[in-house]
Order: structure tokens, then sequence, then C-alpha cells
């Protein structure tokens, strides 16, 4: 984010009284023990309709009562202290490095034998919870479910593709965490949480958030066709808004805009500046938002809505209250390819703050053309919690 966040009150001040009870309560953190576990709730609670509401009236209450006393980066930082000081001394060097370190630039969505950091399939069930506790804190509940149901899909990808030596690198415990520097509310400390497609990426400087990206969310399958134990049900869609209101807002252009908009024919092979360690460079492209019509560029917040609603309320609120304040008019929607679904398409929305891409131009594994998404978002001024140069104007 361009510039600290604070949520509720000043996060440099300490909490006292029943907010730092709360801190000091472990249990305040309980979630589900594992992914497998998590995901199962998801299924059981959609099972059951009049529970789930109820569930989800309760949770959303219970949260907003808590983020109303606790600011978000105290929640980080004591959650992320609550997980190092649960390691024993073997386990902690690798949980945690300097902020300073190189590796804390080093990013990936794909799937890789080593990683830096500790992974969920090392941790005891106690350390596991912990981890969880620190996504809690640091995502809202929609984009901790979302976060959950792209590990499950792990065991979709094992099952389709056992028979592929990358089979055995298919697996929802292997996300890695690393923490850098120390977690407080004095000073600058961050953490990682990555495996495939997913990628998370926090700074905390001096009690405020400072960074919240690169931010990677991705899914294979996007669409669930192939049930398999302990994954998705069939016909679960991961990403769907990510996806479907960008197709909205492209086929609802004119033939004036859409030479516009539509860059090119043919979808990119993936995201711009893969892996890299800074956002893209250069110019936004497409069709400008000042150039929309009212309902266009309705569609447009709404699709920028879901992004930033993968985090706390207070957090996206300022993300978004960046995007306005740099002027959303300069906001400019660029689409490549296709304009259905099943056919390579990808799109870019760029402005003077953020780079946002989606791509979905590979096949599942049960050959389902257009059925795997990546999508990236990228701060232009605090990438990595790196102070950067704005995107020039177009």
């Amino acid at each position: 984010m361009g510039r600290g966040l604070k949520a509720g009150r000043g996060q440099n001040q300490k909490p006292g009284g029943e907010v730092a009870g709360w801190l000091a309560d472990a249990s305040a953190f309980t979630i589900p023990t594992d992914v497998r576990s998590c995901f199962k709730k998801v299924i059981l609670m959609r099972l059951l309709a009049f529970s789930l509401a109820a569930l989800l009236a309760w949770s959303s209450f219970a949260q907003a009562e808590t983020a109303a006393l606790v600011p978000v980066a105290v929640q980080m930082s004591a959650a992320a202290q609550q997980f190092l000081d649960s390691l024993d001394p073997k386990e902690r060097p690798r949980a945690m490095m300097a902020f300073d370190d190189p590796q804390r630039l080093d990013w990936t969505n794909v799937p890789k034998p080593t990683r830096k950091g500790i992974q969920l399939r090392e941790m005891s069930l106690p350390q596991r919870e912990k981890c969880h506790a620190l996504l809690r804190a640091s995502l809202s509940p929609a984009g901790y479910e979302k976060a959950c149901r792209i590990m499950s899909l792990e065991n979709n990808l094992r099952e389709g593709e056992k028979n592929l030596t990358n089979g055995q690198l298919r697996d929802p415990e292997r996300y890695f965490l690393t923490i850098f520097g120390t977690p407080g509310q004095q000073g600058v400390w961050g953490y990682s949480f990555e495996g495939h497609h997913l990628s998370l990426n926090f700074v905390v400087k001096d009690g405020e958030i400072f960074s919240d990206s690169p931010s990677f969310w991705g899914a294979n399958p996007a669409t669930v066709s192939v049930f398999v134990e302990n994954g998705p049900e069939n016909g679960v869609r991961t990403l769907t808004d990510e996806e479907q209101l960008a197709f909205d807002l492209v086929n609802a252009l004119d033939d004036t805009q859409r030479q516009k908009a539509i860059i090119a024919a043919e979808a990119p092979s993936d995201y711009r500046g893969v892996g890299s360690p800074k956002p893209p460079e250069g110019p936004a492209e497409g069709l400008s938002v000042a150039e929309m019509t009212p309902a266009q560029k309705q569609t447009l917040w709404k699709l920028l809505e879901v992004y930033t609603g993968h985090l706390p309320k207070s957090v996206a609120a300022a993300r978004q209250a960046e995007i306005k304040e740099a002027g959303v008019d300069q906001v400019h929607f660029a689409w490549l390819g296709a304009t259905k679904p099943g056919v390579g398409h990808a799109y870019r929305i760029q402005g003077p703050t953020f780079a946002l891409d989606l791509v979905n131009v590979q096949s599942d594994p049960a050959g389902n053309k257009a059925n795997h998404i990546h999508s990236v978002w990228r701060s232009l001024k605090h990438d990595f919690g790196m102070i950067t140069a704005a995107t020039p104007k177009k």
C-alpha cells in the first residue's frame, strides 16, 4: 500500500484491559487444524444452509467486535509472535530470517521441491493453528476461505496428475511460512506464506500495515469437474468474480471502446513479470476509466473490490482510498484474447498505484481448456515494502 494503515485506534498504542487479555489468549486464534479440515468444514456448512447462515452471521459479528478493539497490524504481530514462540530451537532458524534477507524478495507461484520457510507438513497441530491464525488476522473471512480452497485444490491436481512426475509436489500441506524480522509495534517486520498458486507477502512498519503485495491467487482447476476426496465439490468455482466481472465489463463495451480495450487477439502465456521482485514497469494500456459509462465504471470498481476484499475491511478501505486519491479516471482496463470462457483470455488493470493481471490460458488435468487461473496484484509504490516511483501517466 502507498502509505501506512491505521485501523481502529492508533496502532503504536499498546492495547490494554480486555484487548491485552485477548492478545495473550491463544484460544482467540482457534482455527481448523489443517487445510483438509478447513475445507471439509466449508463443504459441511454449504450442505447445512441454515446453519451456514447462522454461523456466518455470528462469525461476522465476532470479527467486527474483535477488529473494533484490536487493529489489524496488532493482531498480525501477536499471531506471528505466538507462532514463533511455539517453535523449538531447530525449527526457528527455518521459519525466521532477517528482514533484509534477499530471500524475502524471492517469490513464485509455481510448485517447487524446496522453498524458504517452514512448511505446514512439518508443523505440529498447535503450530498449524497458529500459522492459520496469522492468515486469519491478515485476510478477510472471504479471503481466508479462498486461500484454504486454493490449497485444497492440490488434492485435485495430485489425483489428476498421479501418473506424472510432478504429482508428488501437489500437496495441500506444501505451503511455507517465513517471518522476516521481529514482530512488534516498533520497527519493521513482515512475512510470506507461499506455495503453489498462493503467495501472500506483508510488511508491517511501526505498527502499521505498510505493504500487502505481491499478492498472488491462482486456481487449477478453476471450475471443478472431477470430485476427489478432501477437494472441493463438483461445480465449485474459485476466483469466480475475478473472472466473471471482467467478462461482464469487456462484453459491455461498444465497438469504439473495444478497439482501445482489446490490445491483443491472443492471450499471453502468463502474467507480466512472472516471479519478478519488481512490479511491471511502463504506462498503462487499454481503455481508461474516464472513457467508460457509469455502469461500466461500476463494474470495474466491483472487480477491484473483489481483490481488495481479500484483506480485512480496514486494509481494503485504505487500498481503495489510495486508488481514488491517485485518480480513478487514470485507471486503465486492457483485454487480451477471447471474450468468452473456455478459450484463452487475460486482462490487465493498472492505475498510478497498482498493477493487476489475470491470465487463464492453460487446461486443467481433465483437459478442460482455459480452466487454470493466475492472478496477481502488485503495488507500484510499496511492493514488498520497497519505496518505488509510481507508474508514468499515459
